[in-house]
């Protein structure tokens, strides 16, 4: 299984005692690949480095960017599916162009893709992507 993390789930998935730290744990056990573009990782960057120590946030980008389990998605077409808010657009083109299949965010500006057939990507909140885990 193939996923895109929005930002908003890593953030809630780093802390160790976090009741999602279970994405990042399966993430280590190659339980799933993620998908990241360049775009994706300069957002994880600024904000784990606005909310977490450095030493925690530079880990956390290390580990992404290291994992045999995580594929750099190179987008060679932008969608603009998301009208809303055009900055979550990039999960979106990672999403189809690394042949993802979710992504997972909390955020509602993702649900136009729900209506959307062309291309399909299915979106799932963290907690659904949490159960899945579990």
């Amino acid at each position: 299984m193939k996923i895109v993390l929005d930002t908003n789930c890593l953030l809630r998935s780093v802390p160790p005692k976090s009741e999602y730290q279970i994405i990042l744990t399966s993430l280590l056990q190659g339980r799933f690949t993620l998908c990241y573009s360049t775009e994706i990782l300069m957002e994880y960057e600024e904000l784990l480095l606005q909310f977490y120590p450095k030493s925690l946030a530079y880990n956390t980008l290390g580990f992404i960017t290291h994992s045999p389990n995580t594929q750099r998605v190179t987008p060679h077409y932008q969608w603009n599916l998301i009208s809303a808010d055009l900055d979550d657009n990039k999960f979106v083109d990672c999403a189809f162009n690394g042949g993802a299949d979710y992504i997972v965010t909390n955020d509602k500006h993702f649900n136009v893709l729900k209506d959307i057939v062309f291309p399909s990507i299915k979106v799932i909140d963290i907690v659904a992507f949490k159960e899945m885990l579990e």
